[in-house]
């Protein structure tokens, strides 16, 4: 039993202190101001949308203005938008940074930055990380997950074979005290989280926590559901003893069986399962996908530990074929409850190997596969009778094989829901990204800031200038115009005025750009009755994609 204690801690230590921080969950989908894009004026507000339902992180959203300043005002939520409200005085303008801090739907804690323009994009403020989660609290959260999914493992497997299995001759105390390590270890991991769940919201290390940030983790969606899991975890333990006993009572077992099915639905509930597009179909899946991993890898367990070293062969005979029978039930489930999960988490077939979900799905299905087929023997071995003619030694060592290598199933799948499903990556990748170009041009008498969003072929594109003087102050322009001309071929110039903004000191346009390649861009400003400039610059068109 210590060489399998110790072999479980190497796998689990293997596969949790590598573990990098967890990808962002709640992908940012649009912004209003858009990210990159240049206003005439200071909004009011900035809205930014994510791909789930979010939650703010108190004092870790601000918006900085272009001379460093913070003129962040309210902060709030609405389902997937996250509203700031900005400071009416200090707007002055060029690029603002906005940083953020939320929590998504699934309580992975997201952050982010993107920025905009006021009038003209200027020198960026410094920015911070802002997600910033904190070494110890990276390592603490898959570890916590691991020792969850351990603890369920070691309650359920073993309790399944005590209370419908076990000789009645053969001691008891092993596997009740397993149980019992098991409700303490997922109790340990259920306060742990909710320990580590303020820190990875706050940025702070994993001993950085106030009274203050308990109690909010203990009043959002993710602190109540895992209160209740620490409910359904001393309902089991005060239900259970009899149960392990061998004393069986129809209404007990019923209850149990309720309670732990609401105990194992807290899980699927604070990850993944409750945003994705089939949330009760994904929440039942990832239930019956955890119980059959339970009663798979915690019989394993029993099995090695126990039933095999101490069990006389002619009861092992009796014992094992049921016990297979079992395996193979949860195998099915376990397969199918998993498929159901990849189908909707992964969203494509093209981000098994182009997403680090589906990386992980494919390590966690290829080792799940060389388990199966260990297992396969091992239930050939079981059915042919042989542990009666040949003992239980060579059983052993493929159960042994079976715990090992599901183990690192276990591990695997604490890591995977720690990462952005391939469906939220995809969506987010197959958004159309068109880009703008932004630059400041000089002249004796003038300055010139422009912007022109987009940059395709066709007629749609804005162009957005802003003249000041030399010294930086804003100087009106009566009269603009733009030129464009491609180069390095025989298409004639074409110029269009822009339309003066007066009394301010933009002006706006469109510029037509009929094929693609790198344009002469020319602007010629004129400030008063006899003073004018010209200035000039390149835009480069690119070809439009294939298909698109």
């Amino acid at each position: 039993m210590f060489r399998l204690a110790t072999l479980l801690t190497i796998v689990f230590a293997a596969l949790v202190l590598p573990a990098a921080p967890a990808s962002a969950h709640a992908a940012l989908l649009s912004a209003v101001p858009e990210p990159g894009g240049v206003v005439r004026s200071a909004p009011d507000e900035i809205v930014v949308r994510f791909s789930e339902t979010i939650a703010v992180v108190p004092g870790r959203t601000q918006v900085l203005a272009p001379d460093g300043k913070r003129v962040t005002g309210t902060v709030t939520t609405e389902g997937p938008l996250l509203r700031i409200q900005l400071r009416k005085a200090d707007q002055p303008l060029g690029t603002y940074l906005v940083s953020y801090r939320i929590v998504s739907a699934d309580s992975h804690p997201v952050g982010g930055a993107m920025i905009f323009s006021v009038g003209a994009p200027s020198a960026r403020p410094a920015e911070s990380d802002p997600l910033g989660v904190h070494p110890s609290v990276a390592a603490a959260t898959p570890t916590l997950r691991t020792l969850g999914y351990a603890g369920l493992t070691l309650i359920i497997g073993p309790a399944l074979l005590l209370s419908l299995l076990w000789p009645r001759r053969l001691s008891r105390r092993g596997p009740v005290l397993l149980t019992r390590a098991g409700l303490a270890l997922t109790a340990v991991a259920t306060l742990g989280a909710l320990w580590v769940q303020a820190p990875a919201a706050s940025g702070a290390p994993l001993w950085d926590v106030s009274v203050m940030e308990l109690a909010d983790v203990l009043g959002s969606p993710f602190g109540l559901t895992l209160l209740a899991r620490l409910a359904v975890l001393v309902a089991v333990a005060a239900l259970l003893p009899p149960v392990l006993r061998g004393q069986q009572r129809r209404w007990r077992s019923l209850v149990l069986i309720g309670l732990g099915l609401g105990g194992l639905a807290t899980w699927p509930l604070t990850g993944h399962a409750g945003e994705s597009p089939l949330p009760a179909v994904i929440v039942g899946a990832d239930v019956v996908h955890m119980a059959a991993m339970a009663v798979w890898l915690g019989g394993l367990v029993t099995l090695s530990v126990f039933l095999l070293r101490r069990a006389h062969p002619r009861v092992l005979g009796r014992i094992l074929p049921v016990w297979s029978r079992w395996a193979a039930l949860s195998v099915v489930w376990l397969v199918g409850a998993g498929a159901v999960q990849a189908v909707v988490q992964v969203g494509s077939v093209g981000a098994l190997w182009t997403t680090a979900y589906g990386k992980l799905l494919l390590a966690k299905i290829v080792v799940l596969a060389a388990v199966l087929g260990v297992a396969a023997l091992a239930r050939r071995f079981v059915l042919g009778s042989r542990v009666v003619t040949h003992g239980p030694a060579a059983l052993r060592r493929s159960v042994g094989i079976e715990v090992a290598a599901t183990v690192v199933v276990l591990g695997l799948s604490s890591v995977l829901v720690q990462t952005t499903p391939g469906r939220n990556v995809t969506d987010e990748k197959n958004r159309p990204v068109t880009k703008g170009v932004s630059q400041t041009l000089t002249s004796d008498l003038f300055t010139l800031q422009y912007s022109v969003y987009p940059v395709e072929i066709g007629e749609n594109n804005t162009v957005h200038g802003f003249t000041y003087t030399p010294e930086g102050s804003p100087l009106a322009a009566q009269e603009w115009t733009v030129t464009t001309r491609l180069r390095d071929q025989d298409v004639e110039a074409y110029s269009a005025p822009m339309l003066p903004l007066a009394p301010r000191n933009d002006a706006m346009g469109t510029l037509t750009f009929p094929l693609p390649g790198t344009y002469e861009v020319t602007f010629t400003v004129r400030t008063t009755e006899i003073d004018q400039a010209t200035v000039k610059t390149t835009i480069t068109v690119p070809q439009v994609p294939p298909g698109s």
